[in-house]
């Protein structure tokens, strides 16, 4: 069984995406080995903080057989992930080496349509190019090819978000506001009066072409027992929209997915 095996996608007028907003959908079921639903599911979106997943396992990539990290990226990497901390990612933006982090991770797991950040744009982290079929592709590797300390420093962090982003957004929206439990996030949002510009002074450009300007909003995460599904559900809003519109809009998305194995709704 291959990370890619897939059903064929769906249609958009399966899923009742809002109007005015883009969406780009996969919903994969860990126990069949197949996507469920799918819409736009290879389209790019701007990353915003879901690119964290490939900043985390690149620091723990070669630390091996151990995996042992110290005690002050510890806590970097634990604000990072549960409070999608942004100096945390531009730290390790700087120190790892900007976009090649990207580079490293799309050849080691195999991603197809991820990408290091636009040419106008270098050093913005927050501007990689990723899609909803990538995002379901690193899951799948942090929990089916990881090694084990790897799979249970990531999920625990992820398992245990904060309510509250450091820079004060509610980053409860789409899972964490549909699933009451058995769910991990790692959110992103970007755009919003007041989120960050990702801003860093290394990258490697490239001319991979994403929308910079619509305001980004994106859920993504496991539900279920032992992980069952994961969910990824990258959103765009027309430009000015408020985030409490568009954290309801995700939220109502989210719910109307068929998510296999899911035992608790909110």
């Amino acid at each position: 069984m291959t990370l890619r095996d897939e059903l064929p996608a769906l249609g958009a007028d399966d899923v009742a995406v809002p109007p005015g907003v883009t969406a780009g959908i996969a919903v994969f079921d860990r126990r069949t080995g197949q996507f469920v639903q799918q819409v736009n599911a290879d389209h790019r979106f701007r990353s915003a903080s879901v690119v964290k997943l490939l900043i985390v396992l690149d620091f723990l990539w070669d630390r091996g057989p151990a995996y042992a990290v110290p005690a002050a990226d510890r806590t970097r990497l634990e604000v990072m992930l549960r409070s999608s901390d942004d100096d945390a990612a531009s730290y390790y933006w700087d120190h790892l080496g900007g976009a090649a982090i990207v580079d490293r991770m799309v050849a080691r797991l195999g991603l197809t349509h991820t990408a290091g950040p636009p040419a106008t744009h270098p050093g913005f982290w927050g501007y990689v190019a990723i899609t909803a079929a990538d995002t379901v592709q690193i899951y799948r590797y942090i929990l089916d090819q990881a090694p084990s300390p790897v799979r249970e420093y990531v999920m625990d962090l992820l398992h245990r978000p904060t309510r509250h982003g450091t820079d004060g957004f509610d980053q409860y929206f789409g899972i964490a506001s549909v699933f009451e439990s058995d769910f991990s996030i790692k959110q992103g949002w970007s755009g919003f009066q007041g989120s960050s510009g990702y801003r860093s002074d290394k990258a490697k450009p490239t001319d991979v072409p994403v929308d910079l300007v619509s305001e980004a909003l994106h859920t993504t995460g496991t539900v279920g027992p032992d992980d069952r599904s994961i969910m990824a559900v990258f959103t765009l809003h027309p430009a000015g929209t408020e985030y409490e519109k568009a954290y309801a809009e995700v939220t109502r998305l989210t719910a109307a997915l068929t998510v296999p194995g899911v035992r608790n709704r909110r």
